[in-house]
């Protein structure tokens, strides 16, 4: 229940509306001088609601909601009047109710929760956020302010923040640039950006969420404004970070850490996390613009097939339509695409294809004429429908912001489907127009009643439409789980699609760009990333490409794509040895899906980013906010991709703790540097110590072999040490019912003794009934091993390595 607006006495200040000099980084194109700047003046009054305060200077007002205790959401009305509470970043859902309180003093007040102080300076509205011991972690530099917009109506926005010496910034989504922002600027603004070269900005996809590290200290900002937005981040002035905007609210929330890992798991926590993909999702895939006719399709298949080379998907790009119009079969490649869909299953290959969300303009086109009919396609703002040109020509486009068309949308998708296509890839969808880029500012939107333009629907469209169609095919899979990629983005898309980072260019360069790119997305919450594999354009050579699919093997999403005007990039295209490469690491892909399929459930779980930086593991370690090139994949396996060409070693940091080589299992330790050797056939890759790493045999496809028994890796430690494997059905909902199994190890060691407990959760039954334990990083080898107190014989297999034998559902091992 409300409470009346309430007085406070305060002492008058000259910043109550100030002009001229202003506190924050400004846009050179919004600096208007007939633009009056107008700040926040002291707090007059305030009332209270279920959630949280509003406070007023008298006309503008800011509401401070407590979201979590560890989330306050800070909103400013520049002249009293607040829009609609919407969010396609935050569903409602993801709110809830928690108890705080508010506490007045002469200067402040205090808003509190358990864990976050969030104070409000009476004489100059100044916002911080504090510990509950009194730390403070974030802190306004100035007040919040706003100018007016004269064209559209509405303001911009802009907050700025103080940035300490030594604070550096992670986050910020589909950027490519370094890791650590501290002396960038970026905008969001979701663009088509062929070829992208290093610091272009902006690209594909708008997150505008960012974490701060300061005194070892992490906390983030989420500034949900679908606008465009900029941040700079101490670029302009080396004492404050600003977020400013072309449209929209000042709406932004403070995420409270301490450490990184929190930040982002309560970014999640407000966002969504990975919906869990179907097994074969997290496989090899080969794509090309294009794969066509047929007969190009079947061969590409044959030699996977034939090479031995593992393989789960082929992707159609734009060439399989009938004239590039969306939801049709071009008959003269693909005379009967079921027939050749149902043969490419039965071999173990799913086909994805590609839609557009450009329809051409066409009375004989079945999508266009219902689309019209139902007045389904974006208008300008004089009432004529928005018209660009893209691959089919002449083309309207969906409002994907109308839940009407969505539905509608989603329900095109079923003669495909019924075709037997098991995923589907959205392009184009930022929107990009040839020749003009995008949409003008005047389209309108329905955005779920909260009417706007263009200006306000940009950023969301791409991710509207991955909607529509996620939402879509859950209806006509029924029980099994969609598969679909987007190319654009906003904050929250990771309840519908994957990613990847668009078209990247075939140089060293790229590699490294793509590295970054993926950290920066896993921690922005898209961890179902990958990049164009070999570069989309420009032409790799052997080592390149090989290089590069080895750091695909520890990409969430794993996909070579290319132009069609460049060399073939199948694995096998550079010769003989290359291909030897590629295939070694393929498998270990495919060796390695229990331990990726488990990180992706801890992802959609408990909303652990999937790759992470070195920052994010050792964040009270200056140096290490600077480095780079290491990432894990999930807590257990840190890796380190060559970028160099001819590069014969490197130097490789390795958090604290103890480190097995992964290919030869020699040991090393941690919080140190090390010289690693990177033959051609190597690449950098270490297990944690007391890991517990499960594996398949290599398989041509997902599912292709039934498990007689799991081989489950255990690395010695002188420590205790929890790992998780996950298993379910592989792409099915049933998980959402408890049917899935979460095994929960503990290995606890010292020299030359281990003991492995088990714990499981859930009520899926695995196949097999056994577990071959094959002990890594032994001091001697063990004189007797026990599970549950019965003795068990150490075993050899073909290549002399020593293992035992144990039930699945084991409750201890002893060994010695």
């Amino acid at each position: 229940m409300e409470e009346e607006l309430k007085p406070i006495a305060v002492e008058p200040t000259t910043e109550s509306s100030l002009e001229g000099d202003v506190h924050h980084v400004n846009n050179p194109v919004l600096d208007l001088p007939h633009i009056e700047k107008k700040y926040l003046g002291s707090v007059k009054s305030y009332l209270k609601h279920d959630k949280g305060y509003i406070f007023s200077d008298g006309s503008a007002k800011v509401e401070v909601t407590v979201v979590t205790d560890e989330i306050i959401r800070v909103r400013l009305a520049p002249k009293g009047s607040f829009l609609e509470d919407f969010s396609y970043a935050v569903p409602p859902s993801n709110l809830h109710s928690v108890l705080f309180d508010l506490e007045e003093s002469e200067d402040f007040f205090a808003v509190k929760t358990n864990t976050v102080i969030c104070k409000i300076k009476k004489q100059d509205f100044y916002i911080s956020f504090e510990d509950r011991i009194g730390k403070v972690v974030n802190a306004d530099y100035s007040s919040m302010h706003w100018e007016e917009n004269p064209d559209f109506g509405g303001y911009y926005v802009y907050c700025t923040k103080k940035a300490s010496s030594d604070e550096v910034f992670f986050g910020g989504g589909d950027k490519a640039t370094n890791l650590n922002l501290r002396g960038k600027r970026i905008q969001n603004w979701n663009s088509d950006t062929y070829s992208y070269a290093f610091n272009q900005d902006p690209l594909y996809k708008t997150i505008p969420f960012y974490i701060g590290v300061h005194e070892g200290d992490a906390y983030g900002i989420f500034f949900d404004n679908t606008f465009k937005t900029y941040f700079d981040f101490a670029a302009e002035n080396h004492d404050q970070t600003s977020f400013w905007s072309e449209g929209g609210e000042l709406q932004y929330y403070y995420i409270h850490g301490p450490h990184m890992m929190d930040v982002v798991k309560r970014y999640h926590s407000i966002t969504g996390t990975h919906y869990l993909p179907p097994m074969w999702a997290i496989g090899y895939h080969q794509c090309r613009w294009s794969y066509y006719p047929e007969t190009m399709v079947r061969d590409v298949a044959k030699q996977f097939r034939q090479r031995s080379i593992p393989c789960d998907a082929i992707y159609l790009d734009i060439d399989y339509m009938d004239g590039y119009r969306c939801f049709t079969w071009n008959k003269q490649y693909f005379p009967n695409p079921k027939k050749m869909i149902s043969d490419l299953a039965s071999d173990g290959f799913k086909t994805v294809v590609m839609i557009d969300p450009g329809i051409k303009v066409d009375d004989n086109y079945w999508v266009f004429k219902e689309g019209q009919e139902n007045k389904y396609f974006c208008r300008r703002g004089d009432d004529y429908f928005m018209e660009g040109f893209v691959w089919p020509g002449r083309c309207q486009f969906p409002d994907f912001t109308n839940p009407k068309v969505r539905e509608w949308w989603g329900s095109l998708y079923k003669g495909l489907v019924e075709d037997g296509v098991a995923g589907f890839w959205n392009d184009m969808n930022e929107p990009a127009v040839f020749g003009r880029g995008t949409f003008p500012d005047d389209v309108r939107h329905y955005y779920e009643g909260h009417r706007g333009s263009h200006r306000k629907a940009h950023n969301i469209y791409g991710m509207q439409m991955v909607r529509a169609t996620y939402d879509g095919l859950k209806k006509l899979y029924q029980n099994r789980r969609p598969f679909t990629i987007t190319r654009a983005a906003y904050s929250g898309t990771q309840r519908y699609s994957s990613v990847w980072t668009g078209d990247n260019v075939a140089t060293w360069e790229h590699l490294k760009i793509g590295t970054l790119q993926l950290q920066r997305l896993s921690v922005s919450g898209l961890s179902f990333c990958g990049t164009d594999i070999g570069g989309f354009t420009g032409e790799p050579d052997g080592e390149l490409f090989t290089r590069w699919m080895q750091f695909g093997v520890f990409s969430p999403f794993m996909r070579v794509h290319s132009a069609g005007d460049t060399r073939d990039r199948e694995p096998w295209s550079f010769g003989e040895d290359w291909e030897l490469i590629n295939r070694k690491f393929i498998e270990l892909r495919y060796k390695l899906l229990p331990y990726i399929y488990s990180v992706f459930w801890e992802q959609h779980k408990y909303g652990l980013p999937i790759l992470r930086p070195l920052a994010m593991l050792e964040q009270h370690i200056p140096k290490n906010l600077q480095r780079e090139e290491e990432f894990a994949f999930g807590d257990k396996i840190l890796v380190s991709p060559v970028l160099n060409p001819g590069q014969q070693e490197k130097i490789v940091y390795l958090p604290a703790g103890y480190w097995y080589y992964y290919f030869d299992n020699t040991g090393y330790e941690g919080a140190q540097e090390h010289v690693v050797h990177t033959p051609l056939d190597e690449m950098p890759v270490f297990i944690k110590h007391g890991s517990v790493i499960p594996e398949y045999p290599v398989m041509q496809y997902t599912g292709e072999k039934k498990l007689e028994h799991l081989k489950l890796n255990v690395y010695h430690t002188s420590g205790k040490e929890d790992s998780y494997v996950y298993a379910d059905h592989g792409d099915t909902f049933a998980y959402e019912q408890n049917i899935y199994s979460e095994k929960h190890f503990i290995v606890d060691g010292s020299q030359g003794f281990l003991v492995i407990t088990q714990h499981i959760e859930g009520l899926h039954s695995e196949r097999f009934d056994n577990y071959h334990i094959y002990l890594v990083g032994m001091p001697t080898l063990p004189t007797s091993v026990s599970q549950d107190g019965v003795d068990i014989e150490l075993q050899k297999d073909k290549q002399d390595n020593f293992f035992f034998v144990v039930e699945k559902e084991f409750r201890k091992i002893v060994v010695q």
